[in-house]
């Protein structure tokens, strides 16, 4: 009875709303009318199934799916959500619903234009996963197109939706979902980096259902990303990342397929900031471990029976279980290389998660460590040898295990080897290490090898205390300073230092040796300057060693910075001038491929900078470099490195303002078009040197005889200095308006007409007149 009179109830507003010729108004008055029937007051499940069954459905899905007037089309929503939810059978309703879904979510057939809605009926989507659960089967193909469109929404909070829905789909169909799973990867690690962190929240924990639930052969396509969500700076998105990663190694059917690559994941958050996240990784942690030891409770029967604590364990460390320790020794080998390369990544955070990992896993893997001894001392020798202290730290952690889990007679055969072939100081930061961690009484036997390994030359030579032996030498001989001792050896000492420089590489014990002498002799190096730049012509060639040339330019420009107090105290250097520019800063201006290599520009240009702004070279010898030198300093105006663009700036215009009276227009047109690119520079401080380097420019072409074949490039160069004052930076501004006020001396008429081309619609029209008065200022001295 109920059911009947709600029926006629809606009959006429129901009419109203399937007659073709409806207004808006009409429309909308209609769906309130309907809302009013059957939202507005209690009615039994019964009714409520029946009537949005048998009249309901129909009408309110064609007007959610195609009304024009968006009040409309949420009305219908509204409506649509509480049939489903107070209904007693809502999968009647799924060959209507999902038909209109899809036609108003995914291209190409429509798109809802309003963010709400859109949420909505995503929601709605929830709502059917919810209530319907496997009879949505049939429609599965349709849900997971829906997904894919939705979950790479622009609204924020339609993905996070869309992410609940991938979750509730896993668990409304778990015994055909996998069907469909892969499907959802690609749209799903999309989002994974979304800029709102509850958003790559909701999609981890949608992928680790996916997966679950899914194809476990997506692992490999997720892995990557889940991995650099670890770095994320938000604590609840890397606790979501712990949670997946510990639920798919407990639970995931494939897991054991996985082991090597999830484990390290989990063990990555043992070292997280935050103690929860830590505490999060632990508790998964013994939880995998104890399964795993009963699902292998017969391959394990004796270790678990005969159990012997090392003899020797770090200090306040507690020892992982059994299951714990045998997984990772078991997968130890599959696991080290990719984590010995990371190790040594270009990105720092990952050089650093991955030290405390190595750490981690050789806790873990106790004197199973042995067996991957070369691999493992090759990379702490690079490791320690890093510039991030977190790194180091790490693998000197990594370093002391060695010592306690294995045996000396193994890991000192292998340490002495490496100092026999190329002994770097990281070695003997290892061999110390190593040393550390290693009980007294097992290492006891040892100590004669090591004490003669360590004696040798090219071991000991590398940790002098130069200084103050120098200094106590000096006293000894009654003499005023250390520096009366290098005036009277300072030749000798040269010459022993270069006997074998021919053959030097960065490790080599001579470069520190030549370091200390040429750094710590001050004004004396200047009495030995053709050993000096001998040693330096042969070892700072381009087929040497990077690292070492890397070294040695950097003792170079350390001096050249303070020139007349070291290298030229004799006022000697002058004459080595053209062997230093010619045969050592040339050849490494070249382009090669690295950081190192870049490095090596940046430090040449720098001391060619430094010759050039301390006037060492006098205008006959910067003519005479000026032709082979010029292409290599523009183009290093290119280099990644901000200070070789901003020193290759001042270098040239150095030139410019020495040798500019002998440019061509060939010379002239080069320099401009490529110092104004620096305009645009990222950095301020090249801008400003840039234009600083124009100036020079102008004043040099103000009296040059190619002025007149210059004309169009004068014109260009007005126009682009135009443009430019509107830098945003105002000392840019004022560096560009000084440039114009000095190159306007050249056809200060042209300049005019340029700038009342532009000022009128110019952001920054006071620099215009004030470049319009110094040019009529200009004009009446002239007079």
């Amino acid at each position: 009875m109920a059911a009947a009179e709600l029926a006629q109830a809606l009959s006429r507003p129901l009419r109203c709303l399937q007659e073709p010729d409806c207004s808006r108004a009409g429309r909308l008055r209609a769906l309130e009318a309907i809302r009013a029937e059957v939202q507005e007051r209690p009615l039994p499940a019964a009714v409520v199934q029946e009537v949005f069954g048998a009249q309901l459905l129909r009408p309110l899905a064609r007007c959610l799916a195609g009304d024009a007037a968006e009040r409309c089309r949420e009305l219908a929503l509204q409506l649509l959500c509480h049939g489903l939810s107070h209904g007693e059978r809502p999968d009647e309703a799924l060959p209507v619903l999902l038909p209109a879904l899809a036609q108003r979510l995914c291209p190409p057939q429509g798109f809802e234009p309003s963010e709400e809605l859109r949420l909505g009926l995503v929601q709605l989507l929830g709502l059917l996963l919810q209530r319907c659960g496997a009879s949505l089967t049939p429609y599965l193909s349709d849900v997971i197109r829906i997904l894919q469109t939705t979950l790479l929404d622009k609204y924020a909070e339609v993905r996070r939706e869309s992410c609940r829905c991938a979750v509730a789909c896993t668990q409304a169909m778990p015994e055909h979902f996998h069907m469909q799973s892969e499907s959802l990867i690609k749209p799903l690690m999309q989002t994974i980096s979304h800029q709102h962190f509850r958003v790559r929240v909701d999609v981890i924990q949608a992928t680790g259902a996916v997966i679950q639930f899914g194809n476990g052969k997506s692992v490999d396509d997720v892995l990557s990303h889940l991995a650099q969500r670890l770095f994320d700076e938000i604590p609840k998105v890397r606790h979501a990342v712990t949670t997946v990663i510990g639920d798919w190694l407990l639970h995931l059917r494939d897991r054991y397929s996985y082991f090597h690559k999830l484990i390290p994941l989990l063990l990555g958050s043992f070292t997280d900031e935050i103690p929860e996240n830590t505490k999060l990784a632990w508790t998964y942690w013994e939880k995998i471990g104890l399964q795993w030891e009963k699902e292998n409770e017969e391959d394990l029967k004796d270790k678990m029976d005969f159990s012997v604590s090392p003899p020797h364990y770090p200090k306040g460390v507690t020892r992982p279980g059994l299951g714990c320790r045998e997984l990772v020794s078991r997968n130890l080998s599959k696991i080290l290389p990719g984590l010995c390369h990371d190790i040594t990544d270009w990105v720092e955070s990952t050089r650093i998660k991955a030290s405390q990992l190595l750490y981690t896993l050789l806790l873990h893997a106790e004197d199973h460590i042995t067996q991957h001894m070369e691999l493992l001392l090759r990379t702490l020798y690079q490791a320690c040898g890093d510039e991030e202290k977190d790194v180091v730290k790490n693998c000197v952690k990594a370093a002391e295990l060695i010592g306690t889990f294995v045996s000396p007679k193994v890991s000192l055969r292998l340490i002495t080897s490496a100092f026999g072939k190329t002994p770097k100081p990281s070695c003997v930061m290892v061999l110390a290490a190593v040393i550390r961690g290693s009980p007294k009484e097992i290492l006891k036997p040892h100590l004669t090898d090591l004490g003669n390994m360590l004696s040798e030359a090219g071991v000991c030579h590398r940790s002098e205390e130069v200084e103050e032996a120098m200094s106590s030498l000096a006293e000894v001989q009654q003499l005023e300073s250390f520096l009366c001792l290098y005036k009277q050896h300072i030749l000798e000492l040269m010459e022993w230092v270069s006997v074998s420089c021919d053959c030097w590489t960065s490790h080599s014990p001579e470069i520190l040796q030549f370091d200390v002498i040429a750094v710590h002799s001050g004004p004396v190096i200047g009495e030995a300057l053709n050993n000096f730049i001998l040693i330096l012509e042969t070892c700072l060639q381009p087929n040497k060693d990077p690292q070492m040339r890397l070294k040695l330019f950097t003792v170079l420009s350390e001096l050249l910075q303070k020139a007349n107090e070291t290298i030229n105290s004799q006022g000697l250097f002058p004459s080595y001038l053209e062997t230093v520019i010619k045969d050592i800063l040339a050849p490494n201006l070249q382009w090669h491929a690295g950081r190192t290599a870049a490095a090596i520009r940046t430090t040449a240009v720098s001391c060619l900078w430094a010759l050039t702004h301390c006037e060492m070279l006098s205008p006959e010898e910067m003519l005479k470099v000026k032709d082979g030198l010029m292409p290599q300093i523009i183009a290093a105006l290119d280099e990644d490195s901000k200070i070789a663009r901003l020193l290759a700036c001042r270098v040239i215009g150095d030139l410019v303002k020495v040798c500019g009276k002998h440019f061509d227009e060939d010379n002239f047109t080069k320099t401009y078009t490529e110092v104004l690119k620096r305009l645009d520079d990222a950095s301020c401080d090249v801008r400003l040197a840039a234009a600083h380097t124009l100036t020079d420019w102008f004043q040099c072409l103000k009296n040059s005889s190619v002025k007149p074949a210059m004309e169009s490039h004068i014109q260009y160069l007005y126009q682009e200095l135009l443009i430019y004052l509107d830098d945003p930076d105002q000392n840019s501004q004022n560096a560009v308006l000084e440039v114009l006020k000095e190159g306007s001396a050249l056809n200060p008429e042209l300049l005019v007409r340029q700038i009342e081309g532009v000022v009128h619609k110019h952001r920054t029209p006071v620099y215009c007149n004030q470049l319009l008065q110094h040019i009529q200022s200009a004009r009446e001295s002239a007079s």
